[in-house]
C-alpha cells in the first residue's frame, strides 16, 4: 500500500480557484453583515481540529440563517464555478473545513432551530446547526433523547456529513441508521428532499444514505429528520480495571457474545487513565479500564450488571466500581469525553496526530497490542480510547509542532495503524470519515472501481465540483 501523498500537517497541494471580486460583491449585496470578509474569522472558517496547517482561508463568509440563505449563497458561487464549504462547529478532525482550492465558506450554526418533536413517532426535524447538547436539552420533557455521542458537541449536521457515532453505538448504531430524512441544497442550489419519517420504505433510490457521509461534497443539509429513543427508566454505570488491554478486549467480546444490551464500553489504556486522573482529579486505578453504562428497567439493569460483573470477573477484572447517581456518571463520562484534552495538558504546547479505526471485534485485540508496542517503541506519549464494543478506537500522539522529526514519526505510526487495520479486515475510519487525510487509504479499502463510481456520482451531482472539493477522493 502506498503512504498518504500528504502528511497530515501539510494539505494536498491544489491549485486555489480565483474567487471574483463580482462574486464577493454579490455574496455582500444578498447577505449584507452576514457575509464577512474580516480576516480574522476567514481564518476561524479555515481551520478544524486536525493538525493541518497550510492552507489558505476561505474568501467570504457566508453566515446563513435558513435554507434559502443556502440555496442563494451555493447559486451565486455556482455562477462562478467556486467551492463552497459548509461549516458547522468547527470539530472535524480530518480537515473537513478546509478551503483547499480556496472558495467561499457558508456557516450554518445560527441554522439551529429544532423544528418540530413527533414524540409517537419517536422522531424529530432539526435544522443542522443544532448540536448534540442542545437536542437533548429540548426534548428532554417528552421522555426521549437522541443518542448518538461523538464526544464532542458536535452538530447533527456535521455528524449526519461524517456519518458520526460515538461512545454508544454499541446499541442505538451511528448516523447512517439514525437519519430518516432530510432536505438538501444541491450543487446548483436546488432544495431537494430524501426519505420521510416512515420507518421503512421500498422507494427507489436510497439517497438520504448517499448524502450521510458524503462530507459537504454532494450538497449542504438543511433540514435532518432523525430518530429519538425512549430515556431509559434505569441507568447505570461502572468502571472495572484489568491487567491487560487483552483481557479487557476479551472481556468485552463476551459481554457482546452473551446478548448483554449494554449501552456503551469504552476501553481507556494505562497512559490515557493516567492523564485523565491528572485532569479531572480523578483517583482511577492506572490500569487498562473498561468504562460501561447499562440502560434499561431498574430489574433489566441489574441483571446486565450482574452478567458483566461475573464476565469480567473472570477475565481478571478488578476494582469493578458503580456510580449509579446523574452525577458520578456525569463526572465519569465527563472525564472520558475529556480524554483528548486532558492528553493535551499532560505535554504543554503539543499537538496530538491522532487516527481512528474500526475492525471486525475478533481482530480488535491484535490491533490494539500490535499497536501500543508500536506506539512505546516509538518514545512518543501517546492516549488510546475505543469505543470497544463495535471495535472502532481513538490513537494519538503528542508531538512537539516545532520538532519535524516527531511529527513524522507520529505520521509513520498512523499509517501502520491503519495499515493494520486494513489487512485485518477493517475500515480507515470509523467515524471521522475520510476528509483529506485517509484519501489514498480509501483506495485502498474499497479500491480503485469503486473510488470511481463514487467520482461518477460525483460529476452528476456536481459538475463543475463546487462542494467542498478535494475530500474524500481527488477528482
Amino acid at each position: 500500500m502506498n503512504a498518504p501523498t500528504s502528511p497530515q500537517h501539510l494539505a494536498p497541494v491544489i491549485a486555489q480557484r480565483e474567487v471574483p471580486a463580482a462574486l464577493i460583491a454579490a455574496l455582500q449585496t444578498r447577505f449584507g453583515a452576514n457575509c464577512s470578509t474580516a480576516q480574522v474569522i476567514r481564518e476561524q472558517h479555515g481551520r478544524d481540529e486536525s493538525a493541518f496547517t497550510t492552507v489558505p482561508p476561505p474568501a467570504a463568509v457566508v453566515f446563513a440563517e435558513n435554507t434559502q440563505d443556502v440555496a442563494d449563497a451555493i447559486k451565486l458561487a455556482a455562477q462562478y464555478q467556486v467551492p463552497v464549504i459548509p461549516f458547522g462547529v468547527g470539530s472535524s478532525l480530518e480537515g473537513h473545513l478546509l478551503a483547499v482550492q480556496g472558495g467561499i465558506s457558508v456557516d450554518v450554526s445560527r441554522m439551529n432551530k429544532v423544528l418540530s418533536i413527533n414524540a409517537e413517532d419517536l422522531t424529530v426535524t432539526v435544522q443542522p446547526g443544532v448540536t448534540r447538547k442542545q437536542l437533548n436539552d429540548e426534548i428532554k420533557s417528552t421522555g426521549l433523547f437522541f443518542p448518538i455521542d461523538p464526544g464532542a458537541d458536535a452538530s447533527i449536521g456535521g455528524m449526519s456529513a461524517t456519518r458520526a457515532s460515538g461512545t454508544n453505538a454499541v446499541r442505538y448504531g451511528t448516523m447512517r441508521e439514525n437519519v430518516l430524512a432530510l432536505e438538501v441544497v444541491t450543487a446548483s442550489g436546488e432544495v431537494i428532499r430524501t426519505g420521510t419519517r416512515a420507518k421503512k420504505s421500498s422507494a427507489g433510490y436510497d439517497l438520504t444514505r448517499l448524502f450521510v457521509g458524503s462530507e459537504g461534497t454532494l450538497g449542504v443539509m438543511t433540514e435532518i429528520t432523525v430518530r429519538l429513543y425512549p430515556l431509559p427508566e434505569a441507568v447505570s454505570a461502572a468502571i472495572c480495571s484489568f491487567p491487560s488491554i487483552e483481557a479487557a478486549v476479551h472481556a468485552t467480546i463476551s459481554i457482546i457474545q452473551m446478548g448483554v444490551p449494554i449501552a456503551r464500553v469504552e476501553l481507556i489504556d494505562t497512559n490515557t487513565v493516567r492523564m485523565v486522573n491528572a485532569y479531572a482529579k480523578l483517583g482511577l486505578a492506572e490500569s487498562p479500564m473498561l468504562l460501561m453504562e447499562f440502560h434499561g428497567s431498574p430489574n433489566g439493569v441489574k441483571e446486565q450488571a450482574e452478567t458483566v460483573q461475573e464476565i469480567a470477573t473472570d477475565l481478571g477484572g478488578q476494582s469493578f466500581e458503580w456510580a449509579t447517581t446523574p452525577e458520578e456518571r456525569t463526572r465519569l463520562w465527563t472525564a472520558r469525553h475529556n480524554a483528548y484534552f486532558a492528553a493535551l495538558q499532560s505535554k504543554p504546547g503539543c499537538r496530538a496526530i491522532s487516527t481512528d479505526t474500526c475492525v471486525p471485534i475478533s481482530r480488535l485485540a491484535d490491533c490494539l497490542l500490535d499497536s501500543v508496542v508500536e506506539a512505546d517503541a516509538s518514545g512518543l506519549p501517546y492516549f488510546l480510547v475505543g469505543h470497544v464494543g463495535d471495535g472502532n478506537f481513538h490513537f494519538g500522539y503528542l508531538i512537539d509542532p516545532n520538532i519535524p522529526a516527531e511529527r513524522e514519526t507520529a505520521e509513520e505510526l498512523n499509517h501502520k495503524l491503519v495499515t493494520r487495520a486494513l489487512n485485518l479486515g477493517g475500515t480507515c475510519t470509523g467515524e471521522h470519515g475520510i476528509g483529506l487525510h485517509k484519501i489514498d487509504f480509501l483506495v485502498t479499502e474499497t479500491g480503485a472501481g469503486a473510488v470511481d463510481m463514487m467520482r461518477t456520482i460525483k460529476r452528476a451531482l456536481d459538475p463543475h465540483n463546487i462542494m467542498n472539493p478535494g475530500k474524500i477522493f481527488s477528482m
